[in-house]
């Protein structure tokens, strides 16, 4: 469980904030009660934690290695709740499902805030998306990523733009022939172009220069400036430089934004704009700027915020999800031949896969969900909740109700309660066709002769927890034969009794 919540040493709500320091294993920190008045001068008893140093606190404790594990194994030493002090910033991290209900449900309300970050404020412009908006503001416009711009009319209206994104990915992995793929890359690139178009619309050159600032934009604050962790001190803000680098970036931002915008409303107010059914991102929310019912009027850099919210979220954890699937099949074959011969089965011979053509592909989403317990921002490994937490075992979830809602606290993926990602219908549409037509149409091996359990399933700390290394495979085409389809279903039935 992942989360981590802070707002600087003064009175105010407290805050609830996912970033990459705290992607722990059923973890997630909880901003501390910690406040000074004036009648009171005295801080409210905390939980046991680890030895503090002066001035960082417990900075040292998840340096060199990777937070989540460290966090996992702090906890087995000082229990599931657990104080830490990063820097001037008080967290307590808390690792037990039913806490997690308490503060993601019960009293979500009084963790719904989130801080003011340097990155947010200028890349989301002025805090303005949908993941550091506060007050009635955040709840206007969540309200309208989960009716207009995410719900599922709108996302299966998406739909051709996968299609086409996904039979490009395919081409050019055919064009490789035998020589290795860097699937990680081509699998990154196929989901921003996606994101890219459902949120901007189709032309070319303003998806090369959007996908290379979200790049960089997410390299640059994946974590967070040394001086969030000091609010008090902004001189860190010149030391390290990070302020600097990110007014650059958002000029370099500012820039294509506008012309996309500027565009797409010159269209509209000519008349020229797309159909309601027709409509990307950016066009819905210039339409409902105009509308005039709006509750809290938006402004045109309050329409660029969400929208690079949207494509930017719609991008990263999508491609990384559908590399980790793959990758932890190669590394089970198993796995990789029970979810092919159920695919293959299925759609008996197609040579062309629609999205309504995988909804009973049941293993798949199994493999999906396993996907997400293990990897990803939220891994999920408690041995408490989970036999055999640290291996891959989509069948685990063959045999009970857990699914993506938020609703059981011991799996939510997406997060839960009011600050729940809005953008899960979409982020699953965008892994499950991919995922399902590389199984279809490709077999794998892995190159110079590697056996599976060679394959560096070594993670790396980021926007996401993604891969190390980048996945290179050799994909062979698969001809599908009425032959073929009869032998997937016998050795579908085959695996099945030897299980």
């Amino acid at each position: 469980m992942v989360a981590l919540a802070f707002t600087p040493l003064k009175m105010g709500p407290p805050t609830f904030l996912s970033i990459p320091l705290n992607t722990a294993p059923s973890h997630f920190a909880l901003r501390v009660y910690c406040q000074k008045t004036a009648a009171e001068n005295t801080t409210k008893r905390l939980p046991p934690g680890p030895r503090k140093l002066p001035f960082i606190g417990n900075l040292h404790n998840l340096a060199g290695s990777l937070p989540h594990h460290v966090l996992k194994d702090l906890a087995k030493e000082y229990g599931p709740l657990m104080h830490l002090q990063l820097g001037e910033v008080p967290a307590v991290v808390v690792s037990s499902a039913e806490m997690a209900h308490e503060v993601m449900k019960t009293h979500d309300h009084v963790f719904a805030q989130r801080p003011e970050l340097i990155a947010s404020k200028i890349l989301s412009y002025d805090s303005s998306d949908l993941v550091f908006a506060k007050g009635e503001y955040w709840k206007q416009i969540r309200k309208i990523c989960l009716t207009e711009l995410l719900g599922a009319k709108k996302v299966k209206s998406f739909a051709p733009i996968r299609e086409d994104e996904v039979s490009n990915l395919l081409e050019s992995i055919r064009l490789a022939g035998e020589s290795p793929v860097n699937l990680t890359e081509k699998i990154f690139w196929m989901t921003s172009v996606i994101a890219c178009r459902a949120a901007f619309g189709n032309k070319w050159e303003d998806q090369r220069a959007v996908i290379s600032i979200a790049r960089e934009s997410v390299s640059l604050s994946g974590g967070f400036d040394l001086a969030d962790l000091y609010p008090a001190r902004e001189f860190l803000h010149v030391i390290t430089n990070m302020k600097p680098r990110l007014e650059k970036m958002r000029v370099k931002l500012d820039k294509v934004l506008d012309r996309i915008v500027n565009e797409h409303k010159q269209k509209l107010l000519s008349g020229k704009g797309e159909s309601e059914d027709a409509e990307v991102l950016v066009d819905l929310l210039l339409r409902l700027q105009g509308s005039g019912r709006l509750e809290c009027p938006i402004t045109i850099d309050n329409v660029k915020a969400i929208i690079w919210d949207m494509f930017v979220a719609g991008t990263d954890t999508s491609s990384t999800t559908t590399e980790w699937a793959l990758a932890e099949m190669i590394r089970n074959p198993r796995i990789l031949k029970k979810a092919q011969a159920e695919i293959r089965e299925s759609l008996k011979g197609k040579e062309t896969i629609s999205e309504e053509d995988i909804q009973g592909l049941q293993y798949l989403k199994l493999v999906i969900k396993e996907t997400l317990r293990i990897h990803l921002q939220y891994p999920w490994r408690d041995p408490e909740y989970w036999q055999d937490p640290e291996k891959f075992i989509p069948e685990r979830f063959s045999d009970n109700s857990i699914d993506f809602r938020g609703t059981n606290f011991n799996y939510i993926p997406f997060g839960a309660g009011r600050r729940i990602c809005p953008g899960m219908t979409f982020g699953l549409a965008n892994v499950e066709l991919p995922l399902a037509k590389l199984l279809y149409h490709f077999d794998y091996k892995l190159p110079e002769g590697m056996r599976p359990e060679d394959l560096d399933m070594t993670e790396y700390f980021g926007a996401t927890v993604g891969r190390k290394n980048n996945l290179q495979l050799i994909a062979t085409s698969y001809v599908p034969s009425s032959s073929t389809c009869e032998a997937s279903t016998q050795n579908m039935e085959a695996m099945e009794v030897l299980k």
